[in-house]
């Protein structure tokens, strides 16, 4: 049984929704699709039962790849190789399942989230901030999608991709919008301190627990072990990697009405400032599809 079902209410509350996520520290095989999907196939088979959402890391089928020939060869549609693999798996597991792939759409490269339900409903997000200290700024496309919010299981859950964390703007809970964010990445261990602290202001401000699923491994830019992380909305460290194991999956169970109880004593969003992000051009709806 899915631990978000309704649980028993307490003290006149409605009843509890639970929700169960899964954070994968992926080592991404460099280039590697087929291997790397045998790998998250391995890995979801061991995922603990109960779990409502499993996210995996930023480009967790590719790795980073910033070549234009291999960008050409392994850039996939939306319901390529790696989303059919997902929507299959999704339905297998009735979980959903997140994480960002290397896309082709409308003539462009795309670093690509995505969120999956069992019922085959795919929800795509186009990374909005490229690393201008990376090739991916210059091979990459700009998203041009409004950050998803998803109904499931009746949390909203949204999504960014790795370096958006940095803009609070962009992560901005007005109304409170979302209930949980997730935050697919491949954010080396150099800036490690970064990460966190980004983290668990995100978390702290928006009052919404944040699942950081980071890879683990190494590539030509450097070493990703042990910053994956999930973080509670008062900003508490609730799962991260033990030094000795840093590619343990990690697990995390959020009460609806403890967040709620959370967000009503202490109400932030009520002082704060109402404005708009105006873009330089206009945003469209985060795409969606079925897949089979």
């Amino acid at each position: 049984m899915s631990l978000s079902k309704p649980t028993a209410s307490h003290n006149g509350e409605t009843a509890d929704i639970t929700l169960k996520v899964a954070a994968v520290p992926f080592d991404t095989q460099w280039a590697d699709v087929s291997r790397n999907i045998d790998n998250a196939s391995a890995t979801l088979d061991r995922i603990e039962p109960g779990t409502d959402i499993v996210v995996f890391p930023e480009l967790f089928t590719t790795g980073f790849i910033v070549d234009p020939q291999l960008l050409d060869e392994i850039a996939e549609p939306c319901d390529g190789r790696t989303m059919r693999w997902a929507a299959a798996m999704a339905r297998k597991y009735n979980f959903a399942i997140a994480g960002s792939f290397l896309a082709r759409h409308n003539g462009e490269y795309l670093n690509t989230a995505f969120f999956i339900e069992p019922s085959g409903k795919a929800t795509f997000y186009d990374k909005r901030h490229l690393f201008c200290l990376s090739p991916e700024a210059r091979l990459y496309g700009q998203g041009h999608n409004e950050m998803p919010v998803v109904s499931f299981r009746g949390w909203n859950v949204a999504m960014i991709i790795c370096y958006d964390l940095r803009f609070p703007v962009w992560c901005r809970n007005d109304s409170q919008r979302y209930d949980i964010m997730l935050v697919p990445a491949n954010w080396p261990t150099a800036r490690g301190f970064a990460w966190h602290h980004l983290l668990v202001a995100r978390a702290i401000e928006n009052q919404t627990p944040w699942v950081g699923a980071d890879r683990s491994g190494s590539d030509d830019y450097g070493n990703y072990d042990g910053l994956a992380e999930i973080v509670d909305a008062m900003g508490k460290t609730v799962a991260q990697p033990s030094p000795g194991n840093p590619g343990a999956t990690l697990y995390a169970v959020f009460s609806k009405n403890q967040l709620n109880r959370y967000r009503g004593k202490l109400p932030v969003g009520a002082d704060a400032d109402s404005f708009s992000i105006i873009p330089k051009s206009p945003l469209s709806a985060p795409r969606t599809d079925m897949l089979e």
